[in-house]
């Protein structure tokens, strides 16, 4: 991703938004509704990177996350590219992963804590196959996983879609489903190897993120307090400013 500058919004045949990483991703009318509203009150004055930030911290705070400051005065970006989509693998090692973390000015509990996210959502089966049939290319699942669990995860994700059959989505946290609750419960999940992404299972794999991960399972409060911490160092990231980028009147197209 280029950084908090809204590009995952615009639309066209090569931007972000239909990158095979962004597959699912939802809440676009929203964030055109509420651009709209602002457009008529104050035109020209709130930026779309403001706006999904902002909408982002409210929509986890309805879940029962923290809420955490968001400062505003964000600019948005002028292109978007699926070239620009850096998002690791699912399956990456926990190795590169804090790499990834590293490279973006964040540390290995920020890490850990924003893994935490996935108490919530889906993703594509396509994205788990492999630890389910063909782990690491041995034809076989992934050693990690709880076998009951694997059981469950294989009726739900088949090796092969049937003709006309579009890829199948599956909650990240099957114990919250469709309630979209924030909870440590993820961290529970991990610690009994029933996470769906490789990614997160492989946090048992570091002594610091282990370690983590068992603080934030057996307490909820010391999850919350590092959440907010991670998610305002987050949104720092990459931040257009001053006379970088625009600010959007549709957060779909620039502006001409």
């Amino acid at each position: 991703m280029q950084g908090c500058d809204a590009s995952v919004l615009l639309d066209g045949p090569n931007s972000e938004k239909t990158a095979v990483q962004n597959w699912g991703l939802g809440g676009f009318v929203i964030i055109d509704k509420i651009k709209t509203v602002l457009e008529q009150r104050c035109p020209g004055a709130v930026s779309c990177a403001d706006i999904l930030n902002l909408a982002t911290r409210d929509a986890l705070h309805l879940a029962g996350a923290p809420s955490y400051p968001v400062f505003t005065g964000r600019r948005d970006a002028l292109t978007s590219s699926k070239s620009s989509v850096d998002l690791p693998s699912p399956s990456i090692s926990w190795q590169a992963s804090l790499d990834y973390f590293k490279s973006r000015g964040l540390n290995v509990l920020d890490m850990t804590t924003l893994l935490g996210s996935h108490t919530m959502g889906k993703t594509h089966c396509r994205f788990i196959l492999d630890r389910l049939y063909n782990f690491n290319g041995t034809r076989r699942p992934d050693p990690s996983m709880d076998s009951s669990f694997l059981s469950s995860m294989r009726k739900l994700c088949p090796p092969r879609t049937k003709k006309g059959q579009s890829d199948p989505l599956v909650y990240l946290n099957p114990q919250s489903g469709a309630n979209y609750t924030f909870t440590q419960s993820y961290y529970s999940r991990v610690l009994s190897n029933k996470a769906v992404l490789g990614v997160d299972q492989q946090l048992l794999f570091g002594n610091d993120t282990r370690d983590i991960t068992d603080e934030f399972a057996a307490g909820f409060e010391d999850f919350r307090r590092s959440f907010a911490l991670s998610m305002s160092r987050m949104g720092a990231i990459k931040v257009l400013t001053g006379n970088q980028g625009q600010i959007r009147r549709n957060c779909r197209i620039p502006n001409h």
